[in-house]
Parts: C-alpha cells; sequence; structure tokens
C-alpha cells in the first residue's frame, strides 16, 4: 500500500521520496486533504502488476454478511470497479 504523504511533504522529501521510488516503494500525494496523484516506479509498474498476495484488501478476512443478500462477485464489482 502506498505512503501517504501531502504536497509539502513531498517538497521537504523529495531526495528521500525519489530513493524510495527508485527502490520500489509507492507514495500517493494528498492536496488539500484529497488524493491528487500517485508516485510509482518507472517501467510498467501499475496496480494490475502488484501480486494480490501484497494486497492488503486481498489478504483481509470476511466483514460479514450482506443484508441485501449481494453475493461476493457484486462486493468485488462494488470494490474494485
Amino acid at each position: 500500500m502506498p505512503e501517504l504523504i501531502n504536497a509539502k511533504q513531498l517538497r521537504e522529501r523529495l531526495k528521500e521520496v525519489v530513493d524510495t521510488v527508485r527502490h520500489g516503494g509507492r507514495f500517493t500525494v494528498l492536496y488539500r486533504s484529497r488524493p491528487a496523484f500517485d508516485i510509482v516506479p518507472v517501467g510498467g509498474t501499475s496496480l494490475d502488476s502488484v501480486p494480490l498476495e501484497s494486497d492488503p484488501l486481498y489478504r483481509a478476512g470476511p466483514v460479514g454478511a450482506s443484508d441485501a443478500g449481494d453475493a461476493a462477485t457484486r462486493h468485488d464489482e462494488v470494490l474494485y470497479e
């Protein structure tokens, strides 16, 4: 999961952020308390190329039954689309 930083922290820590990203780290930059953009390594590393096993949501256990009777497939549609 990407580390959250705000725009001011990005300016102050730019060298550290660049070094971290060069070693595979990821950041989500907040602007006015809202996600504005992601900083990811160069080279085709998209979210699709991240192994599911490293996704904390994928590893999360069940959170309970649906009151509406929706199936797990419908829950996935809501979460991932």
